[in-house]
């Protein structure tokens, strides 16, 4: 994890750096793991600070890891790391010289089921202190139920996006790598959280410190935060004609209130019969067959990261009744919703 444990850095030269470069303020930055966070994701938060300090040769970066209760955390991944202390441990320091600059909510899995007054009170109470908060993969979430996005602008992970956009309508979610809006900073986790680490290390010592971590790290290159997390569809579906992309693109944007073969056809410049012809040859399925197949995709995320009622996700996603979103759920994915539903809760209870 890190060479000198859960509070202290490695700023000891070695292959990795050469003493003194650059300037710049020392952040102490508090990494909250919530249980099944993204391993991924808090370790490409991480590495990036830690190798800042060797290069630069001096404690620019230092941390520590939180739990709510001070226990170790158990990540995704089944691995467990063990942590420097509580929430309650670390409200007390935001009036005390341990304050830190930063705290990060590192989440993954099941974080719709986070309930923690406690912890959205303390992170609340930090921004209002201006502290920067921020959340990692999923961490919008925790962000979202301390009530600190509202009307702001957030990142999440493009497989959470509509569950999160349902939830908290008022929230600018957008499947973006990372954002940051008035000192809250989010990401999608994954490699997404090397790039907004980068960016804030690019902020802190200049773009020579930041090219030598991304030499480091093996990566060629900062993404722009409004890098898309996704392939584009066309590498994504392996779609080469033009007109079959868009006609996908108008379905994914018109999902609750899908439109008609009729529309579709208008909007790309074809006839109904070309798009059909189209479809068949470049999807392998009718274009009202892939529809009705994307709708229920997002009604299955739904299942699985919402706590929203069952005729709900219907209506969302375009079904007219919950009898009716049932019978074509079941035909395509062999269950229920329900059983989807009760396939969830079983889920985390293997894990609890």
């Amino acid at each position: 994890m890190d060479d000198a444990g859960q509070t202290g850095v490695a700023t000891r030269p070695g292959p990795e750096g050469s003493g003194q470069v650059g300037g710049g303020p020392q952040r102490t930055i508090v990494f909250l793991l919530i249980p099944n966070f993204s391993m991924i994701g808090f370790a490409n938060a991480i590495e990036p600070l830690r190798i800042a300090n060797r290069i630069v040769g001096r404690e620019v970066y230092r941390w520590r890891l939180v739990s709510t209760d001070g226990a170790a955390v158990a990540a995704s991944n089944a691995v467990a790391c063990s942590v420097a202390g509580s929430v309650a441990a670390e409200r007390r320091r935001l009036i005390s010289a341990e304050r830190p600059t930063m705290i990060f909510a590192c989440s993954g899995v099941f974080v719709e089921d986070c309930q923690d007054k406690a912890l959205f009170s303390y992170l609340r109470e930090a921004y209002q202190r201006g502290i920067a908060v921020g959340g990692i993969c999923t961490g919008a979430w925790i962000l979202a139920r301390a009530g600190l996005l509202s009307g702001r602008r957030c990142a999440i992970h493009w497989e959470n996006l509509a569950g999160f956009a349902e939830t908290f309508p008022r929230v600018e979610a957008f499947a973006e790598l990372f954002e940051v809006d008035h000192n809250l900073h989010t990401c999608a986790g994954g490699t997404a959280s090397l790039d907004m680490m980068l960016a804030l290390i690019r902020d802190d010592l200049g773009e020579e410190v930041v090219n030598r971590v991304c030499e480091q790290a093996l990566t060629d290159r900062v993404r722009a935060a409004h890098d898309r997390q996704r392939l584009p569809l066309r590498a994504r579906l392996g779609v080469q004609h033009a007109k079959v992309v868009r006609a996908i693109e108008i379905m994914e944007a018109n999902l609750a209130d899908p439109l008609s073969l009729a529309e579709i056809a208008d909007h790309v410049g074809l006839s109904r019969r070309q798009v059909e012809r189209l479809f068949e040859r470049e999807m392998g399925r009718s274009p009202a067959r892939y529809y009705l197949e994307i709708r229920l995709d997002r009604s299955r995320h739904l299942l699985r990261q919402s706590p929203m009622p069952i005729v709900e996700i219907a209506m969302a996603c375009g079904f007219v009744s919950a009898s009716h979103f049932a019978k074509c759920y079941r035909e395509l994915y062999t269950r229920s919703p329900q059983q989807e539903r009760a396939g969830r809760q079983t889920a985390m209870a293997s894990v609890a």
